[in-house]
């Protein structure tokens, strides 16, 4: 390949400094690193344009990822908070009007918290963006080549996963 990126000339600067870096291993992880700040600001530009803190996106998502509908308990373990914390994310995300309390449908004594159409709306508005640039990265490669992409970061996630040997 002939085209060249900023991480090439980062790993040629280093290369004289630390001759014992693999430059092949250098590039794979400065260049991860270079797509998770990239996607993390378009997040965080995409929120702001859309009037949204991250927490209260976090929270539409998990409640989408839930089917629009969930116990406090539920989103705090999701989110790995206390559920006093969810409490004051649901009473914020209330007073938007992006979800409502409802009875809980099989215990009367507790509530559920769902989505408003205005909250499917907020987190769609957010992950049709954020999606968009996904796939405009993503689109450099050719299918096989995701797919391919997909099961190397898998084996490297499986190893990452386990306890160190």
């Amino acid at each position: 390949m002939t085209d060249r990126d900023h991480v090439d000339r980062h790993v040629e600067r280093w290369l004289p400094i630390l001759p014992t870096i693999d430059p092949e291993l250098e590039g794979a992880v400065t260049r991860m690193q270079f797509l998770v700040r990239h996607l993390r600001e378009v997040k965080e530009h995409t929120l702001a344009r859309l009037e949204l803190q991250g927490h209260e996106y976090d929270t539409l998502h998990v409640l989408a990822g839930r089917g629009g509908r969930a116990a406090p308990s539920d989103l705090a373990r999701d989110l790995v908070m206390a559920p006093a914390s969810v409490t004051a994310r649901v009473d914020a995300l209330v007073r938007r009007g992006f979800v409502h309390r409802i009875p809980s449908t099989t215990d009367r004594r507790r509530v559920e918290v769902e989505l408003t159409e205005a909250g499917w709306t907020a987190w769609r508005g957010a992950m049709d963006i954020r999606g968009a640039e996904e796939h405009r990265l993503m689109t450099a490669l050719a299918p096989d080549e995701r797919r391919q992409l997909s099961d190397l970061l898998r084996r490297v996630v499986l190893r990452a996963e386990r306890p160190h040997d």
